[in-house]
């Protein structure tokens, strides 16, 4: 009878008292619950940080309907553009010409000119 108060006895002990793995269980448990806590805070803080960002954006929503608009008008006249280009880039060419020429001139102006001296210069 001795044996089996001891058993009563040591089995009421071990339900009172908790086991190591019982303990270690609550208190991972409670470690998880406050993990679920920050996330949780940290979302809250994202959604609002993201709700700032769009209202931000739409505030620009009228810039960039003037800068589409914009984009659209220069678009349009790529066509315009390249003939006008190409119409710039043949006077330009014709002025490389009259530039090539003229500096041709200059030079020869120069030779004429340091001869006339040199030859200037024999008969003095």
């Amino acid at each position: 009878m001795a044996s089996q108060h001891q058993r009563s006895a040591s089995a009421a002990g071990t339900t009172r008292e908790k086991s190591y793995f019982e303990q270690q269980r609550e208190e991972l448990i409670g470690e998880i619950a406050m993990s679920f806590e920050h996330v949780l805070a940290n979302i809250n803080k994202l959604n609002r940080s993201l709700e700032a960002v769009i209202a931000v954006g739409n505030e620009f929503s009228s810039v960039e309907a003037l800068w589409s608009t914009f984009e659209n008008v220069m678009a349009k006249d790529p066509e315009e553009a390249a003939a006008a280009n190409s119409k710039d880039g043949e006077e330009e060419g014709h002025n490389d010409d009259y530039e090539e020429k003229e500096t041709q001139q200059e030079g020869q102006t120069e030779m004429e000119d340091d001869q006339s001296r040199d030859e200037g210069g024999e008969e003095s």
